[in-house]
C-alpha cells in the first residue's frame, strides 16, 4: 500500500551545474566510494531532472556501477523527469521517507548517500531532527546524508554530514574568484544553523575568524586566490579551530569541520537512524 509522501512542495529551482560542489564532495565521500551498493539518492530535485542526471553522470566517473534515484513530492515532476530518464536514472514520487523504485524495495536495497539540497529552507528548524531522522532511517549502513543549500548558480553552498550517529561535518564551500567576504555563506547555511549566525554562537566564531583571515591573508590575492584561501584555512587551524582534510580539498575552495565545532549552543535533538 502507497504511503502520502512526507514533506511540502518546495518552488523546484533547479539549473545546470547548481549543485556541482555537492556532486564533487559526495563522488570523493567514503561513503560512497566503499559502498557495496553505490545507490544516491537526489531528494527534492526540483521541476527539472537536470540535478539527478548530473550526479549521476559525476558519480559514474568513479563508480560505473552507481545508480541514481530521483525523489520528487509533485507528481508532475516526476512525470516530467520520467521522460528524461536514462540508464542508471530513475524517478518517483516521494519525500522525506525516501520511497525506492519498487523492485530496489523488493531487493532490501538502501542507498548509500541521499543528497538534499534546498529542501528544507522552507521549514521550521524544529521540523529539521525529524526530516533528519526520518531521512537517515533509510541509509544503508554506513550511509551519509549530505543536507544544505546553496546559492542559485551554485557558487555558494554549504551542507551537514548526517549519519546515523548525528551531525557528523559543516563543510562551506565557495567560488574563489570572485569572493569578496567568506561570510557571504550565511546567507546559505543549512536550517540548522541559519539562525544561529548571531553572537555568543560557534557559527558566528567560526565565519568571523573566517573573515578576519580572509582580510589578513589579501596580499596573497597577487598570486592566486587559491593561495589566499590556503593560507585562511592553514592560519584558522593554526588558532585552533579543528578544521579537517587538507589542501587538496581547500584548494577547490572548501572548509570543513566537525558538527561540534558550530553546532548551535542549544541544539536540537540529535536524529538517530
Amino acid at each position: 500500500m502507497e504511503t502520502m509522501p512526507i514533506g511540502q512542495v518546495t518552488r523546484g529551482t533547479t539549473g545546470t551545474n547548481r549543485l556541482r560542489r555537492i556532486d564533487r564532495w559526495i563522488a570523493s565521500h567514503p561513503a560512497f566510494r566503499r559502498a557495496a551498493d553505490p545507490l544516491v539518492v537526489d531528494l527534492g530535485y526540483g521541476a527539472s531532472a537536470t540535478t539527478p542526471l548530473e550526479l549521476y553522470g559525476r558519480l559514474a566517473r568513479i563508480r560505473q556501477d552507481v545508480e541514481v534515484v530521483g525523489i520528487e513530492i509533485e507528481p508532475s515532476r516526476v512525470e516530467s523527469a520520467r521522460s528524461a530518464a536514462i540508464l542508471g536514472v530513475s524517478f518517483v514520487l516521494g519525500g522525506f521517507e525516501v520511497p525506492l523504485p519498487h523492485a530496489m524495495e523488493r531487493a532490501g536495497r538502501r542507498p548509500a548517500v541521499i543528497r538534499a539540497l534546498n529542501v528544507l529552507r522552507q521549514y521550521d528548524e524544529s521540523e529539521v531532527p525529524a526530516a533528519w531522522a526520518s531521512m537517515v532511517s533509510r541509509l544503508a549502513p554506513g550511509g551519509v546524508l549530505v543536507e544544505g543549500t546553496c546559492n542559485e548558480v551554485g557558487r555558494v553552498a554549504s551542507w551537514v554530514d548526517v549519519t546515523s550517529g548525528g551531525p557528523q561535518t559543516f563543510t562551506a564551500a565557495l567560488r574563489l574568484a570572485s569572493l569578496d567576504s567568506p561570510s557571504i555563506v550565511a546567507e546559505r547555511l543549512p536550517k540548522a544553523l541559519i539562525h544561529h549566525n548571531v553572537e555568543g554562537e560557534r557559527i558566528h566564531a567560526f565565519l568571523a575568524d573566517l573573515d578576519r583571515q580572509w582580510r589578513y591573508n589579501a596580499g596573497l590575492a597577487v598570486y592566486s586566490p587559491v593561495q589566499r584561501w590556503v593560507a585562511t584555512v592553514t592560519a584558522l587551524r593554526d588558532e585552533g579551530w579543528p578544521v579537517l582534510h587538507g589542501r587538496s580539498r581547500w584548494r577547490l575552495g572548501e572548509v570543513s569541520v566537525p558538527w561540534s565545532a558550530v553546532a548551535p549552543m542549544a541544539p536540537p535533538s540529535a536524529p538517530k537512524g
